[in-house]
Protein backbone atom coordinates (compact mmCIF):
# COMPACT_ATOMS: atom_id res chain seq x y z
CA UNK A 1 0.00 0.00 0.00
CA UNK A 2 1.24 3.51 -0.69
CA UNK A 3 1.37 5.88 2.08
CA UNK A 4 -1.86 7.74 2.71
CA UNK A 5 -0.02 10.84 4.30
CA UNK A 6 1.63 13.53 2.38
CA UNK A 7 5.17 13.94 3.67
CA UNK A 8 5.67 18.04 4.10
CA UNK A 9 9.33 18.07 3.41
CA UNK A 10 11.17 16.89 0.58
CA UNK A 11 14.01 14.12 1.09
CA UNK A 12 17.34 15.97 1.09
CA UNK A 13 19.45 13.36 3.35
CA UNK A 14 20.34 9.88 3.60
CA UNK A 15 18.92 9.61 7.12
CA UNK A 16 15.79 11.20 5.74
CA UNK A 17 15.36 7.69 3.32
CA UNK A 18 16.69 5.56 6.09
CA UNK A 19 13.32 7.15 8.46
CA UNK A 20 11.02 6.89 5.47
CA UNK A 21 11.90 3.53 5.13
CA UNK A 22 13.63 3.55 1.85
CA UNK A 23 16.94 2.33 1.94
CA UNK A 24 18.31 -0.23 4.71
CA UNK A 25 20.48 1.60 7.27
CA UNK A 26 23.18 -1.48 6.12
CA UNK A 27 23.49 0.98 2.77
CA UNK A 28 24.62 3.91 4.33
CA UNK A 29 28.25 3.85 3.70
CA UNK A 30 28.42 2.79 0.57
CA UNK A 31 25.55 5.21 -0.64
CA UNK A 32 27.57 8.23 1.40
CA UNK A 33 29.99 7.92 -1.50
CA UNK A 34 27.22 8.08 -4.43
CA UNK A 35 25.48 11.35 -2.68
CA UNK A 36 28.43 13.09 -2.39
CA UNK A 37 28.89 12.63 -6.23
CA UNK A 38 25.37 14.25 -6.93
CA UNK A 39 23.04 15.43 -4.63
CA UNK A 40 20.00 13.79 -3.06
CA UNK A 41 15.85 15.26 -3.72
CA UNK A 42 12.68 13.88 -3.67
CA UNK A 43 9.64 15.97 -3.24
CA UNK A 44 6.61 15.32 -1.02
CA UNK A 45 4.71 14.55 -3.96
CA UNK A 46 6.62 12.14 -5.41
CA UNK A 47 7.58 10.13 -2.20
CA UNK A 48 4.08 9.62 -2.01
CA UNK A 49 4.01 7.76 -5.30
CA UNK A 50 6.43 5.40 -4.10
CA UNK A 51 5.10 1.75 -3.16
CA UNK A 52 7.24 0.54 -0.42
CA UNK A 53 6.22 -2.77 -0.61
CA UNK A 54 7.57 -2.96 -4.50
CA UNK A 55 11.43 -3.13 -4.64
CA UNK A 56 11.19 -2.41 -8.07
CA UNK A 57 9.20 0.86 -8.00
CA UNK A 58 9.50 3.07 -10.96
CA UNK A 59 9.59 6.50 -8.93
CA UNK A 60 11.23 5.25 -6.00
CA UNK A 61 13.83 3.94 -9.02
CA UNK A 62 14.34 6.84 -10.75
CA UNK A 63 15.23 9.31 -7.27
CA UNK A 64 16.35 6.93 -4.79
CA UNK A 65 20.26 6.99 -5.00
CA UNK A 66 21.30 2.98 -5.76
CA UNK A 67 25.04 1.59 -5.11
CA UNK A 68 24.92 0.61 -8.56
CA UNK A 69 25.83 4.19 -9.60
CA UNK A 70 29.44 3.30 -7.87
CA UNK A 71 29.58 1.42 -11.41
CA UNK A 72 31.63 3.62 -13.67
CA UNK A 73 32.27 2.35 -17.10
CA UNK A 74 35.23 3.48 -19.94
CA UNK A 75 32.39 5.13 -22.20
CA UNK A 76 30.93 7.04 -19.58
CA UNK A 77 31.74 10.89 -18.79
CA UNK A 78 30.87 13.88 -16.73
CA UNK A 79 29.98 15.52 -19.81
CA UNK A 80 28.08 13.11 -21.92
CA UNK A 81 26.64 15.58 -24.42
CA UNK A 82 29.26 17.76 -24.87
CA UNK A 83 27.82 21.07 -23.26
CA UNK A 84 31.31 22.09 -22.17
CA UNK A 85 32.13 21.85 -25.95
CA UNK A 86 29.41 24.07 -26.90
CA UNK A 87 29.49 26.71 -23.85
CA UNK A 88 29.88 29.93 -25.21
CA UNK A 89 29.49 32.07 -21.74
CA UNK A 90 28.43 30.82 -18.58
CA UNK A 91 24.64 29.95 -18.84
CA UNK A 92 24.77 29.92 -22.70
CA UNK A 93 25.29 26.48 -24.93
CA UNK A 94 24.75 26.94 -28.32
CA UNK A 95 24.91 24.11 -30.19
CA UNK A 96 22.49 24.68 -33.42
CA UNK A 97 22.34 27.44 -35.38
CA UNK A 98 19.27 28.75 -34.97
CA UNK A 99 18.45 28.13 -31.00
CA UNK A 100 20.52 27.77 -27.66
CA UNK A 101 20.22 26.72 -24.09
CA UNK A 102 19.96 29.44 -21.65
CA UNK A 103 20.43 27.77 -17.84
CA UNK A 104 19.62 30.49 -15.19
CA UNK A 105 19.78 27.71 -12.12
CA UNK A 106 21.02 24.45 -11.83
CA UNK A 107 18.99 23.44 -9.12
CA UNK A 108 15.70 21.38 -9.20
CA UNK A 109 12.59 19.99 -6.91
CA UNK A 110 14.09 16.79 -7.40
CA UNK A 111 17.23 14.70 -8.87
CA UNK A 112 16.92 12.04 -11.38
CA UNK A 113 19.57 9.73 -11.25
CA UNK A 114 20.46 9.25 -14.74
CA UNK A 115 20.91 13.09 -14.86
CA UNK A 116 23.17 14.23 -17.98
CA UNK A 117 24.06 17.07 -16.10
CA UNK A 118 24.53 15.47 -12.83
CA UNK A 119 27.96 16.25 -12.32
CA UNK A 120 26.62 20.39 -12.16
CA UNK A 121 23.07 19.95 -11.14
CA UNK A 122 22.63 20.70 -7.46
CA UNK A 123 25.81 23.68 -7.33
CA UNK A 124 24.42 26.66 -6.36
CA UNK A 125 27.94 28.29 -7.64
CA UNK A 126 25.91 27.03 -11.37
CA UNK A 127 23.02 29.58 -10.62
CA UNK A 128 23.40 32.74 -12.63
CA UNK A 129 24.47 36.21 -10.69
CA UNK A 130 22.37 39.14 -12.34
CA UNK A 131 25.93 39.99 -13.82
CA UNK A 132 26.15 36.53 -15.42
CA UNK A 133 22.31 36.68 -16.40
CA UNK A 134 23.70 40.47 -18.22
CA UNK A 135 26.25 38.62 -20.33
CA UNK A 136 24.11 35.66 -21.13
CA UNK A 137 21.42 37.67 -22.39
CA UNK A 138 23.89 40.04 -24.38
CA UNK A 139 25.20 37.04 -25.39
CA UNK A 140 21.66 36.39 -27.35
CA UNK A 141 21.09 39.77 -28.08
CA UNK A 142 24.59 39.78 -30.12
CA UNK A 143 23.33 36.38 -32.48
CA UNK A 144 20.62 37.77 -34.78
CA UNK A 145 20.82 33.43 -35.64
CA UNK A 146 19.20 32.77 -32.27
CA UNK A 147 15.45 32.17 -33.20
CA UNK A 148 14.71 30.34 -30.73
CA UNK A 149 16.06 30.27 -26.59
CA UNK A 150 15.63 26.89 -24.74
CA UNK A 151 15.37 27.72 -20.97
CA UNK A 152 17.13 24.19 -18.90
CA UNK A 153 19.46 24.29 -16.35
CA UNK A 154 18.34 22.81 -13.44
CA UNK A 155 14.88 23.23 -13.59
CA UNK A 156 13.59 27.12 -15.05
CA UNK A 157 10.28 26.99 -12.73
CA UNK A 158 11.65 26.70 -9.57
CA UNK A 159 12.34 30.60 -10.07
CA UNK A 160 10.01 32.68 -8.65
CA UNK A 161 7.37 33.70 -10.25
CA UNK A 162 8.48 37.45 -10.94
CA UNK A 163 11.96 36.49 -11.70
CA UNK A 164 10.62 34.20 -14.32
CA UNK A 165 8.36 36.92 -15.53
CA UNK A 166 11.65 39.35 -15.69
CA UNK A 167 13.46 36.92 -17.61
CA UNK A 168 10.60 36.00 -20.59
CA UNK A 169 10.08 39.70 -20.84
CA UNK A 170 13.94 40.17 -21.36
CA UNK A 171 13.97 37.65 -23.54
CA UNK A 172 10.71 38.93 -25.51
CA UNK A 173 12.25 42.29 -25.83
CA UNK A 174 15.28 40.76 -28.52
CA UNK A 175 13.83 41.02 -31.46
CA UNK A 176 15.23 38.16 -33.13
CA UNK A 177 14.23 35.61 -30.58
CA UNK A 178 10.92 34.67 -31.87
CA UNK A 179 10.46 31.46 -29.83
CA UNK A 180 10.90 30.49 -26.08
CA UNK A 181 11.24 27.08 -24.60
CA UNK A 182 11.17 25.89 -21.43
CA UNK A 183 12.33 22.17 -20.08
CA UNK A 184 10.67 21.15 -16.96
CA UNK A 185 9.35 18.24 -14.16
CA UNK A 186 7.58 20.85 -11.91
CA UNK A 187 4.04 20.16 -13.10
CA UNK A 188 4.69 16.26 -12.34
CA UNK A 189 7.09 16.40 -9.01
CA UNK A 190 5.59 19.74 -7.82
CA UNK A 191 2.62 20.91 -8.90
CA UNK A 192 1.94 23.08 -6.33
CA UNK A 193 4.21 25.76 -7.91
CA UNK A 194 2.19 26.18 -11.33
CA UNK A 195 -0.31 28.13 -9.53
CA UNK A 196 -1.50 31.54 -10.60
CA UNK A 197 1.75 33.49 -10.19
CA UNK A 198 3.44 31.59 -12.65
CA UNK A 199 0.65 30.67 -14.93
CA UNK A 200 1.02 34.93 -15.32
CA UNK A 201 4.64 34.50 -15.30
CA UNK A 202 4.62 32.94 -18.35
CA UNK A 203 2.15 34.94 -20.02
CA UNK A 204 4.31 36.27 -23.18
CA UNK A 205 3.87 38.38 -25.90
CA UNK A 206 5.83 35.85 -28.02
CA UNK A 207 5.19 31.86 -28.23
CA UNK A 208 6.51 30.11 -24.57
CA UNK A 209 6.16 26.45 -24.67
CA UNK A 210 6.44 24.42 -21.97
CA UNK A 211 7.99 20.71 -22.81
CA UNK A 212 7.03 18.57 -19.68
CA UNK A 213 9.84 15.83 -18.65
CA UNK A 214 8.04 12.36 -17.50
CA UNK A 215 9.00 8.74 -17.51
CA UNK A 216 6.16 6.85 -16.50
CA UNK A 217 2.57 6.88 -15.95
CA UNK A 218 2.34 7.25 -12.34
CA UNK A 219 3.90 10.60 -12.31
CA UNK A 220 0.04 11.60 -13.37
CA UNK A 221 -1.19 12.15 -10.44
CA UNK A 222 -4.53 14.07 -10.01
CA UNK A 223 -2.49 17.19 -9.46
CA UNK A 224 0.32 17.02 -12.13
CA UNK A 225 -2.72 16.60 -14.53
CA UNK A 226 -4.57 19.67 -12.78
CA UNK A 227 -0.91 21.23 -12.87
CA UNK A 228 -0.95 20.52 -16.77
CA UNK A 229 -4.39 21.58 -17.18
CA UNK A 230 -4.09 25.17 -15.97
CA UNK A 231 -0.85 25.62 -18.21
CA UNK A 232 -2.49 24.27 -21.37
CA UNK A 233 -6.08 26.39 -20.62
CA UNK A 234 -3.78 29.53 -19.84
CA UNK A 235 -2.50 29.27 -23.71
CA UNK A 236 0.97 27.40 -23.08
CA UNK A 237 1.30 25.11 -25.83
CA UNK A 238 2.90 21.75 -24.10
CA UNK A 239 5.11 18.91 -25.41
CA UNK A 240 6.53 15.59 -23.56
CA UNK A 241 10.04 14.34 -23.38
CA UNK A 242 10.48 10.80 -21.92
CA UNK A 243 14.03 9.25 -21.10
CA UNK A 244 13.71 5.28 -22.35
CA UNK A 245 15.08 3.81 -18.82
CA UNK A 246 15.47 -0.33 -18.18
CA UNK A 247 13.16 -1.57 -15.74
CA UNK A 248 11.04 1.76 -15.95
CA UNK A 249 9.31 2.50 -19.19
CA UNK A 250 11.33 -0.06 -21.37
CA UNK A 251 8.10 -2.20 -22.26
CA UNK A 252 5.57 -1.63 -24.77
CA UNK A 253 2.60 -1.38 -22.04
CA UNK A 254 4.17 1.42 -19.66
CA UNK A 255 5.38 2.88 -22.71
CA UNK A 256 2.35 3.40 -25.00
CA UNK A 257 0.32 3.95 -21.57
CA UNK A 258 2.45 6.91 -20.54
CA UNK A 259 2.28 8.23 -24.58
CA UNK A 260 -1.55 8.04 -24.12
CA UNK A 261 -1.25 10.07 -20.81
CA UNK A 262 0.82 12.84 -22.60
CA UNK A 263 -2.05 13.38 -25.15
CA UNK A 264 -5.16 12.87 -23.25
CA UNK A 265 -3.57 15.81 -21.41
CA UNK A 266 -3.14 17.64 -24.48
CA UNK A 267 0.63 17.61 -24.21
CA UNK A 268 2.31 16.76 -27.72
CA UNK A 269 4.99 13.37 -27.29
CA UNK A 270 8.37 14.79 -28.74
CA UNK A 271 11.75 12.84 -27.75
CA UNK A 272 11.91 9.62 -26.31
CA UNK A 273 15.67 10.22 -25.38
CA UNK A 274 18.43 7.01 -25.59
CA UNK A 275 20.13 7.33 -21.93
CA UNK A 276 23.27 9.02 -22.43
CA UNK A 277 26.37 7.99 -21.09
CA UNK A 278 25.98 9.78 -17.38
CA UNK A 279 28.40 8.30 -15.06
CA UNK A 280 27.32 5.28 -13.38
CA UNK A 281 24.12 5.08 -15.04
CA UNK A 282 24.46 1.37 -16.93
CA UNK A 283 21.92 0.36 -14.71
CA UNK A 284 19.19 2.80 -16.31
CA UNK A 285 20.29 2.26 -20.25
CA UNK A 286 18.65 -0.04 -22.99
CA UNK A 287 20.36 -0.79 -25.79
CA UNK A 288 19.27 0.93 -28.94
CA UNK A 289 17.55 -2.42 -30.79
CA UNK A 290 15.70 -2.48 -28.07
CA UNK A 291 14.14 1.11 -28.43
CA UNK A 292 13.77 0.89 -32.18
CA UNK A 293 11.87 -2.67 -31.29
CA UNK A 294 9.77 -0.35 -28.99
CA UNK A 295 9.27 2.19 -31.74
CA UNK A 296 7.80 -0.54 -33.96
CA UNK A 297 5.78 -1.74 -31.98
CA UNK A 298 4.18 1.90 -30.78
CA UNK A 299 4.06 2.89 -34.48
CA UNK A 300 2.18 -0.02 -35.30
CA UNK A 301 -0.50 -0.32 -32.26
CA UNK A 302 -0.76 3.33 -31.37
CA UNK A 303 -1.90 6.50 -32.73
CA UNK A 304 -0.26 8.44 -35.10
CA UNK A 305 0.16 11.71 -32.32
CA UNK A 306 1.18 9.35 -29.94
CA UNK A 307 4.22 9.10 -31.64
CA UNK A 308 7.77 10.55 -29.77
CA UNK A 309 10.91 10.70 -32.18
CA UNK A 310 13.59 8.50 -31.01
CA UNK A 311 16.43 10.08 -30.45
CA UNK A 312 20.16 9.90 -29.39
CA UNK A 313 22.86 12.63 -27.92
CA UNK A 314 26.06 11.87 -30.43
CA UNK A 315 28.26 11.72 -27.30
CA UNK A 316 31.18 14.85 -27.89
CA UNK A 317 28.71 17.52 -28.30
CA UNK A 318 27.52 16.48 -32.01
CA UNK A 319 23.81 16.87 -31.22
CA UNK A 320 20.75 14.95 -31.75
CA UNK A 321 19.93 12.61 -34.48
CA UNK A 322 16.86 10.24 -34.71
CA UNK A 323 17.71 6.46 -34.29
CA UNK A 324 14.20 5.09 -35.11
CA UNK A 325 13.66 1.87 -36.92
CA UNK A 326 14.15 2.26 -40.60
CA UNK A 327 10.97 1.19 -42.68
CA UNK A 328 12.70 1.80 -45.99
CA UNK A 329 15.41 -1.04 -47.85
CA UNK A 330 16.83 0.64 -51.23
CA UNK A 331 18.12 -1.73 -54.47
CA UNK A 332 18.58 -1.86 -57.82
CA UNK A 333 16.21 -3.83 -60.11
CA UNK A 334 17.68 -5.41 -63.68
CA UNK A 335 17.46 -1.87 -65.00
CA UNK A 336 19.63 0.07 -62.22
CA UNK A 337 16.80 1.78 -61.60
CA UNK A 338 15.90 2.56 -58.01
CA UNK A 339 13.75 0.26 -56.20
CA UNK A 340 12.41 -0.25 -52.83
CA UNK A 341 11.26 -2.70 -50.20
CA UNK A 342 8.66 -0.98 -47.70
CA UNK A 343 8.33 -3.02 -44.10
CA UNK A 344 5.18 -2.26 -42.69
CA UNK A 345 3.81 -2.42 -39.06
CA UNK A 346 3.56 -5.90 -39.05
CA UNK A 347 6.64 -6.71 -40.21
CA UNK A 348 5.50 -7.86 -44.07
CA UNK A 349 7.57 -6.08 -47.04
CA UNK A 350 6.10 -4.43 -49.62
CA UNK A 351 7.56 -3.80 -52.93
CA UNK A 352 7.79 -0.16 -54.51
CA UNK A 353 9.06 1.19 -57.42
CA UNK A 354 9.98 4.86 -57.85
CA UNK A 355 9.05 5.89 -61.41
CA UNK A 356 10.49 9.33 -62.59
Amino acid sequence: MRPKYMPNKSIRTLNDLVNHHLIPVEELPLLEQVVDDFLLGITPEMHQLIDKTNPTDPIAMQFVPTVNELEITPSESDDPIGDQVHQKTKGIIHRYPDRCLLTPVHVCPVYCRFCFRKEKIGMGSQTLTPKELDGALEYIGNHPEIWEVILTGGDPLILKPAQLAKLLQRLCSIKHVDVIRIHTRIPVVDSDRINEAMLQALQCEKPVYVVLHANHPNEFTPNAIKACHSLVKAGIPMLGQTVLLKNINNDIETLSTLMRCFIKNRIKPYYLHQGDLVRGSKHFRTTIEEGQRLMKALRGRFSGICQPTYVLDIPGGYGKVPIGPQYLHESMDETEKPHYRIEDYQGHFHDYALIP
